[in-house]
């Protein structure tokens, strides 16, 4: 009689253990949203302005200065304007070509200026993170680059990057797109100082591309157009995906 107590127990906890299993299903990853990019922006902004020099501080705002006076931001393309097409290496030396990737639907075309640009680095990573919503709105997204192909290998690699980062050598697309500007002097010498900008170009021409980002649809016409003169402000991946949802 003990030894059938204790069979009837035993069955009635495991009953109740699977119950509580069936019950309590293990809930989906949650997407962490706690983080806009430009909160994550704004505080590498930050602590740059806490440890940089007061002379870095005010040479680098006279560059941001410098696009704004040239009138660089006018010369780019904006909303509703049609998209130059292009066709470009990417990281492994493969061609890649705008005009294709609009046969499967709407592209995200984003230039980010090089590994070496910790904002750059920041805003791909925040891509990557949102690019499932991207492909399930059927989008491509596409990084653009000056640097060549073995840096912007290192980029991809090192930021495990599962979208295509092309190589635009001497900025031509970029200058199509009307968004290349000339680093003022300063900037320059200080870029060349501290990690060696001619090297990941290979250019002497100190020459970047603005951070932008475009949403070209299927028909070639760009439908979002994110252009600014500080390289700290970066397109917003949500606002990216409200743009993307109306092309549904």
């Amino acid at each position: 009689m003990k030894l059938l107590f204790t069979l009837l127990t035993c069955s009635l906890l495991l009953t109740t253990q699977a119950q509580s299993t069936i019950s309590k299903p293990t809930p989906p990853p949650v997407k962490d949203t706690t983080h806009t990019l430009k909160s994550l922006l704004d505080a590498k902004k930050a602590d740059f302005e806490a440890k940089a020099s007061e002379e870095k501080k005010k040479i680098y705002a006279a560059g941001i200065n410098d696009i704004i006076e040239k009138g660089v931001l006018k010369k780019a393309k904006q909303y509703k304007d049609k998209a130059p097409n292009f066709e470009l290496k990417n990281a492994v030396g493969d061609n890649v070509a705008l005009a294709d990737l609009l046969k499967k639907g709407p592209v995200i075309l984003t230039w980010y200026r090089g590994g070496w640009c910790p904002y750059c680095n920041i805003t791909l990573n925040k891509l990557q993170q949102n690019l499932k919503e991207f492909k399930s709105l059927g989008a491509t997204l596409v990084a653009l680059t000056p640097e060549i192909p073995d840096k912007s290998l290192d980029t991809k690699e090192k930021h495990q990057l599962e979208f295509e980062v092309l190589s635009d050598i001497d900025n031509k697309v970029a200058r199509e797109y009307g968004i290349v500007f000339k680093l003022t002097p300063d900037v320059a010498k200080a870029y060349q100082a501290a990690f060696n900008l001619h090297e990941y170009n290979k250019s002497e021409s100190d020459e970047l591309p603005l951070a932008a980002t475009f949403v070209i649809d299927k028909n070639g016409t760009i439908r979002y157009a994110f252009v600014k003169a500080d390289y700290r402000e970066r397109a917003e991946p949500a606002d990216i995906i409200e743009v993307l949802k109306g092309l549904q």
